[in-house]
């Protein structure tokens, strides 16, 4: 054994050792429980990062799939893989800790504290022996030293008696008879000591020299297979994180790439391509003298209707109030022009024309995609039946004959409707040199009374000869209609004419095109026309319609500032026609002066205002 060893250099050390080891084994323990709780850790860190990267995962809503064509969104989203990748990473590392550190650790502890508690018992075995062996050696030298001064005390009584002559000879022969006793014991006392003090101190040499030390350095062994546990546990926590590292570090690049991908200009273009309405902007405002207009004609106007009629300034309904009319209109609508799913006309004529034109391109590659499906499930039929027809063991012909009569049907029902959409796309490449962008107009009062003619912004008259009867809403859906047309024509001023011509079929009148910039409108039933496919209308006329007449006034709560399009800003206190009752939206759509005759309609929130209907 070296000068290190626990034997020599602790050799009256035990108990300290015992306590040391104890801590020892304590102290692995707890660095087994950090190694616990760190798994724990690791593994609410990957879950708390799985359940990050879910939450931030595209819903599939209409909205957020436009927008994952953007290549921000599309590097999000690659983030969001990266982000659930290290999460796994960090599961592995939890895994990796739970069955190489954490049971490692607690074997060793185990083992650790069974040999510990061994060498304890031995040592204290060993103690107690040398202690039981001095306790002997404690009592022969008492009894020695006892036997020892009785003796003495014989011998001198003895003396005493001899030299006394007056005693008689008996009893001196008797303190002889028990000094020779005393010396007798004295003697096997002495014998009996110096055996335990022999046996005592061979003890003793071997409990220091030999049996306590191997004791000792087994303890010391122990708590060196300790210290090299942690040391080797330590190490494996640190090459278990360094195994994910790799791992990670793909991820992270991975997370750079995705960075690197975001292309700004390239998203530019797509807003460019997602929202371009294909219009032109607006042209100048034409002067309007009011000094030329006839003053009976002012009259009537201001007398008839408490309102000039003229259209609106700004569009009168946001995207809310759209959706929840639109569904009302589409009672009234033609059931050729039917709704898809998005809220969308089959045909995308409330489309503008650019949008309008993607879709239908977009529509078309679908159907073509559909119909290269179809007939490729119609050639694998055909050749089905035919190897049937030349071997009638494989199967029976007729067994296909129904699955390619309906595969006929379905690729003829796609044909038609790809020849549909590649009609209207056709239509609107040749009419698109054709279109106008939306011009404000004017409403001009002549002397002839209530007779009133369009004038658009480059001059041009309409048919001024043409008689034209006072126009009447339809129905409210009919308006909604125009104030969707309305918004569609930018909230230009718009100068709207009412024809006087009639339906031919069944007599009755047509919806009047209120804005004049689409191809297509929408009828009342039984007006024979249905949608854009059934009728074109001349883009470059305009109609007048007699705007809708007033429910009552209302007086602003609150200050509302117009954040939507269709909705208009008002001021607190400030007094507004009603011109349409909310329909359970909660937007109200109203009127107010502007300067002269112009107007401005628009929606406001029912609950900013107080209304005062009209008898």
């Amino acid at each position: 054994m070296g000068t290190n060893s626990w034997g020599i250099e602790l050799w009256d050390q035990f108990h300290n050792i015992g306590a040391h080891t104890l801590k020892g084994t304590d102290f692995l323990d707890k660095y087994g429980n950090f190694v616990k709780d760190r798994c724990a850790i690791e593994i609410e860190y990957a879950a708390k990062l799985r359940r990050l990267a879910k939450n931030y995962q595209p819903k599939g809503k209409k909205g957020e799939d436009e927008d994952n064509e953007f290549t921000s969104h599309q590097a999000f989203k690659n983030v969001l893989k990266e982000t659930n990748d290290l999460a796994g990473q960090r599961e592995i590392v939890a895994e990796n800790l739970q069955s190489q550190v954490i049971s490692g650790i607690t074997l060793l502890s185990k083992t650790l504290r069974e040999e510990r508690k061994k060498a304890i018992q031995e040592g204290n075995d060993l103690t107690q022996q040398l202690v039981s062996q001095i306790s002997a050696l404690d009592r022969a030298k008492r009894n020695y030293e006892k036997a020892y001064r009785e003796a003495e005390k014989a011998v001198e009584n003895y003396q005493k008696a001899d030299a006394d002559f007056n005693l008689s000879r008996a009893e001196v022969e008797k303190q002889r008879h028990n000094m020779t006793l005393k010396c007798a014991q004295s003697d096997d006392a002495k014998n009996e000591y110096a055996n335990q003090l022999q046996k005592s101190n061979k003890l003793q040499h071997s409990h220091y020299h030999s049996a306590l030390p191997a004791v000792c350095n087994k303890l010391q062994e122990l708590d060196e297979k300790r210290t090299q546990g942690i040391k080797e546990f330590i190490k494996c926590s640190a090459d278990v994180e360094a195994q994910v590292a790799p791992i990670i570090a793909r991820c992270l690049e991975g997370i750079v790439r995705a960075s690197e991908s975001i292309r700004e200009k390239e998203d530019s273009f797509k807003v460019i391509e997602r929202y371009q309405s294909g219009f032109q902007p607006p042209g100048d405002l034409p002067f309007e003298d009011l000094s030329k207009m006839d003053s009976e004609s002012t009259h009537n106007s201001q007398t008839n209707f408490p309102l000039p009629n003229h259209p609106t300034i700004k569009g009168t309904i946001s995207g809310k109030g759209i959706k929840a009319r639109k569904g009302i209109f589409t009672i009234f609508s033609s059931n050729k022009n039917t709704i898809t799913a998005d809220g969308m006309k089959d045909d995308f004529s409330d489309l503008p024309p650019s949008q309008r034109k993607k879709k239908l391109q977009s529509k078309i590659q679908e159907l073509q995609k559909s119909i290269g499906q179809e007939q490729g499930a119609r050639d694998g039929l055909i050749k089905m039946k035919g190897v049937y027809e030349s071997n009638a063991l494989l199967g029976d012909p007729q067994t296909v004959q129904g699955q390619l009569k309906q595969c006929e049907h379905n690729l003829e029902k796609l044909k038609n409707e790809l020849r549909k959409y590649q009609i209207l796309l056709d239509e609107m490449n040749t009419n698109h040199n054709n279109q106008h962008s939306p011009q404000p107009n004017r409403i001009t009062h002549h002397q002839n009374g209530n007779h009133r003619t369009s004038r658009h912004s480059n001059g041009s008259n309409d048919d001024g000869d043409e008689a034209v009867d006072d126009a009447r809403s339809l129905s409210r859906s009919a308006s909604e209609n125009n104030v969707n047309q309305q918004n569609g024509a930018q909230n230009g001023l718009l100068n709207i004419n009412n024809n006087n011509n009639e339906n031919n079929n069944n007599g009755s009148s047509s919806a009047s095109p209120e804005s004049g910039l689409g191809t297509s409108h929408s009828s009342l039933p039984g007006s024979g026309q249905g949608s854009t496919n059934d009728q074109h209308l001349n883009e470059d006329m305009y109609f007048e319609s007699d705007p809708l007449q007033p429910l009552g006034t209302c007086k602003a709560l609150y200050p509302f500032d117009a954040t939507s399009e269709g909705s208009i800003p008002m001021a607190e206190s400030e007094e507004l026609y009603v011109i349409e009752l909310d329909q359970g939206d909660g937007w109200t759509r109203v009127r107010r002066m502007v300067s002269g005759n112009m107007m401005e309609e628009g929606f406001v929130p029912t609950s900013y205002i107080e209304s005062t209907l009209y008898a």
